[in-house]
């Protein structure tokens, strides 16, 4: 979110009820992420369907004329999910498509996260279907990293839900104080 010099100030109470009214973006391209609804149905988290520009997961805060805010509040954080290391090898393979994605994103908090807990581990043990030689697909990651300034997150599928709605939770907070 880009600074425009003008901040509210709210209470603690005001921030705990901003905040509970969060609602979730999902990419209307992102597929196969029916454990991230589910676990964001069971914890009765809103989320609705977006064309994002960057990223599959953001999040916004919807008008709530009560607390002043007249209209819904868009924030530029936003998360790319790969569903493997094979996924993300194929990515980062496809060089041009993915750097334009990280073109778009740059200057947003932007985090990369990929479902294998050991993902860091089977990237530079080669553990992964691509041809891709481990140093260089590590190097390629390094290096995107560094470029664009993001972070990967090799994450457990089953914390995925969990971990999108606190990375955005505590962005929104974090921008709001």
């Amino acid at each position: 979110m880009k600074e425009t010099g003008m901040k509210y100030r709210y209470t603690d109470t005001e921030m705990k009820e901003l905040l509970s009214t969060m609602v979730m973006l999902i990419d209307t391209r992102e597929q196969q992420n029916k454990h991230i609804t589910d676990y964001f149905d069971s914890k009765k988290i809103s989320y609705k369907s977006k064309k994002l520009d960057y990223g599959d997961y953001s999040a916004y805060l919807p008008k709530n004329e009560k607390m002043g805010i007249q209209r819904d509040v868009y924030f530029s954080a936003a998360i790319e999910r790969k569903n493997s290391v094979d996924e993300l090898a194929a990515t980062i393979k496809e060089r041009i498509r993915f750097e334009n994605e990280l073109i778009r994103a740059q200057g947003s908090p932007f985090a990369l996260m990929v479902e294998d807990p050991n993902g860091y581990q089977n990237i530079i043990t080669g553990h992964y279907r691509s041809q891709y030689n481990a140093k260089a697909l590590l190097a390629s990651l390094k290096s995107f990293e560094t470029r664009y300034g993001f972070q990967t997150v090799f994450i457990a599928p089953h914390t995925v839900g969990n971990y999108l709605y606190y990375h955005f939770y505590y962005t929104i907070r974090n921008a709001l104080k």
